[in-house]
């Protein structure tokens, strides 16, 4: 099954007006085969972590944004839920603690990043604070614009690194959102998603829009890319960001297997000069014999 993940992909410099993008998928691929291609997918990236965590080369670094309820915690569930978490973990940024605000805004993110072998899946992120914080005006206008600028430098300070960097934007429509919030409130066992808060953050509705507007456009780039992921349906949302990370992670494949070959021949050469210095050369079954 080929998907074509890169037409979601923000192109450097486009102009985005989130209106115009469709929050519903347009394929003809039917729930159920997306749910089997997930499986699939999942078993590939489970196996494309084990030589990430191995060959020691590279990070990766998976954002993920998205209005409320748009399915940032289902996204990851679905997705990093059968990777080995000694290799993979989840970073979610809350409300900034008073010694977070006594740094720069990015100081708690990159602490947070991952080192060689690991990937880490923001849950939110450092995006917050050309959000959040524009929309409730809580630092000077001139301050939340000169941040993409900073955003940019960072997450390329990062790639330098040896981070893989992709970014996914959880795209709903608020008629979707309005669906959500009504159905948490009617199932007892899930109201306690519920949050007064998440009603009046939605009457922000068009502001929020305009913001993630500006951050796309501004911090897409070829290295570090944002992708718009059709998040009205669930099953299509799980399945482009499985899809998409996969299919990045398998361009390192090669390096990574070659690193690997390298690696398995040095400890086999450390092997054998063992036995030959303690068992005479034999292996240890015939020695002990």
């Amino acid at each position: 099954m080929a998907f074509d993940f890169d037409s979601y992909r923000v192109k450097p410099g486009a102009n985005i007006k989130l209106k115009d993008i469709p929050a519903d998928p347009k394929t003809d691929l039917s729930k159920e085969d997306a749910v089997a291609r997930l499986a699939e997918l999942k078993n590939e990236l489970e196996a494309l972590q084990e030589e990430l965590y191995a060959a020691g080369k590279n990070s990766a670094l998976v954002i993920i944004q998205g209005m409320d309820t748009s399915g940032k915690d289902g996204a990851i569930r679905h997705v990093f839920g059968d990777v080995n978490p000694q290799g993979c973990r989840v970073e979610s940024f809350k409300v900034p603690t008073s010694e977070e605000l006594a740094h720069d805004f990015l100081w708690r993110v990159h602490k947070a990043t991952p080192p060689r072998g690991m990937i880490t899946v923001f849950n939110r992120s450092h995006y917050e604070d050309v959000l959040i914080v524009r929309v409730h005006d809580l630092v000077p206008r001139k301050t939340w614009q000169a941040r993409y600028e900073m955003i940019n430098a960072f997450e390329n300070f990062l790639i330098n690194h040896d981070t893989i960097i992709l970014k996914f934007f959880l795209h709903i429509s608020k008629a979707e959102q309005e669906e959500r919030l009504l159905a948490r409130e009617a199932d007892v066992t899930k109201a306690w998603k519920l949050s007064v808060a998440d009603w009046r953050e939605r009457k922000r509705w068009n502001e929020y829009q305009q913001a993630y507007e500006d951050a796309l456009e501004k911090c897409s780039t070829e290295t570090a890319p944002w992708y718009i992921v059709p998040a009205n349906k669930k099953w299509f949302r799980n399945l482009m960001i499985a899809e998409t990370v996969v299919s990045t992670l398998k361009t390192y494949r090669s390096d990574w297997h070659k690193t690997l070959k390298d690696m398995s021949e040095s400890r086999l050469a450390e092997l054998h000069a063992y036995r030959a210095e303690n068992l005479g050369g034999e292996s240890p079954k015939k020695a002990k014999s």
